[in-house]
């Protein structure tokens, strides 16, 4: 039974993934659609991650009143939704319409469902259940390429919602199986504490700041590497663009998969220090990649390598640091402030390139980078402290 479980959350995963890389695939031919500045993908993104920072701050409260399996269903059906309504839409503004769905429904899943992982699994299923979100966001560039080849990008969303649809049926049939966790998720949850009260806990800052800046740094690349290659690299088809959605996710599918593997043995902090190191040398690798356009590939699937391990661990290590009582708020802030990271910085970024160039995006990635592993060190070290005293 709790094998079968897990094939319905590493399922979930899948659905979490597919919509967050359509939009930065498909928006170079969606800005000449809606005759808009390239800059604008930005403000669509921000709308979503906005909402997606609204159910990340309510699922505390969500997680102690609503089974994980009644939030997850509820969620899908409303990325299902945003997503058909992307389908449809004909101008630009109602993209923002759609977007309120669309991360709504992000939100919930990843809080939740991370939740219950952190707290009833081991560090290496929660970096599978992460390689398997890359799973989703490395097929959903493929349907937008496939859309631009042979229909118009509208397709490569509405083709997405089919599938999510089949997931939200399995999902549906499955009900049974969270049975078998059930009682001692309730149990947990009457126990748990507010925002407020994690607010005040050692560490929970810094942790916050870090999350900040993997996502800032991870949107970025998510949104903005088709738009990097198009505006630096000469010679590229439309198609072959919007493929290129797809590196940073396969990098992060593939780090979180082999992190799957050696997470128990290294754990979350060793994890997590080799994966940014490792994340920076592909960043070095764009760098020196200038015009050609393979090193730049391979260097976008190092990144996301690097990237993979480093979100799964910050939330698998909530409940040993701060206790299972606060874990529930920890993760919901956390994913706060990661979709906050999310929800800006892309946009910023947008606002950058378009003054100076895209070519100032390793720049950009650098910075976050640093700031990420500085925060997470000052975390260590703050707990450490904490633990001796």
């Amino acid at each position: 039974m709790v094998s079968l479980l897990l094939v319905v959350i590493y399922l979930i995963f899948i659905s979490l993934g597919l919509p967050d890389s359509l939009l930065g695939s498909g928006w170079p031919q969606m800005q000449k659609a809606f005759l808009v500045p390239s800059s604008y993908a930005g403000y669509v993104s921000m709308t979503i991650s906005f909402m997606t920072i609204i159910s990340a701050l309510l699922s505390p409260k969500m997680i102690r009143r609503f089974h994980t399996k009644w939030i997850t269903i509820v969620s899908i059906a409303l990325t299902i939704v945003g997503l058909l309504g992307f389908s449809i839409c004909g101008e630009y503004w109602m993209l923002f319409v759609f977007a309120i769905p669309y991360g709504l429904g992000a939100g919930a899943i990843d809080a939740s469902v991370n939740h219950y992982v952190a707290n009833n699994f081991s560090g290496s299923v929660m970096n599978f259940l992460h390689c398997f979100y890359g799973v989703g966001a490395v097929i959903s560039p493929y349907i937008m390429a496939l859309a631009l080849k042979y229909a118009r990008w509208n397709e490569g969303y509405r083709w997405t919602s089919y599938i999510q649809v089949l997931i939200l049926l399995v999902c549906i049939i499955s009900l049974p199986l969270w049975k078998t966790n059930g009682k001692a998720e309730e149990e947990d949850h009457s126990k748990s504490v507010g925002i407020r009260e994690a607010l005040k806990l050692p560490a929970v800052i810094c942790t916050l700041v870090a999350f900040y800046a993997y996502c800032a740094g991870e949107a970025t690349c998510f949104l903005w590497t088709p738009s990097y290659f198009a505006g630096t690299k000469e010679g590229l088809s439309a198609e072959t663009i919007a493929s290129f959605g797809s590196l940073i996710f396969g990098g992060l599918m593939f780090g979180r998969l082999i992190s799957g593997f050696i997470s128990n043995k290294l754990g979350d902090r060793k994890l997590i220090r080799i994966g940014i190191f490792i994340e920076l040398i592909g960043i070095i690798m764009v760098f020196l990649s200038v015009e050609n356009y393979i090193v730049a590939a391979i260097a976008f699937i190092i990144i996301g390598t690097g990237m993979g391990p480093v979100y799964p661990a910050i939330q698998h290590m909530a409940p040993s640091n701060f206790g299972k009582r606060y874990s529930a708020a920890v993760i919901g802030l956390q994913m706060a402030a990661a979709y906050i990271g999310s929800t800006f910085m892309p946009m910023v970024f947008g606002l950058i390139q378009q003054k100076i160039g895209i070519g100032i995006m390793p720049f950009y990635l650098v910075l976050f980078a640093v700031l990420n592993f500085s925060m997470l060190e000052l975390a260590y070290y703050i707990l450490k402290r904490g633990a001796e005293v």
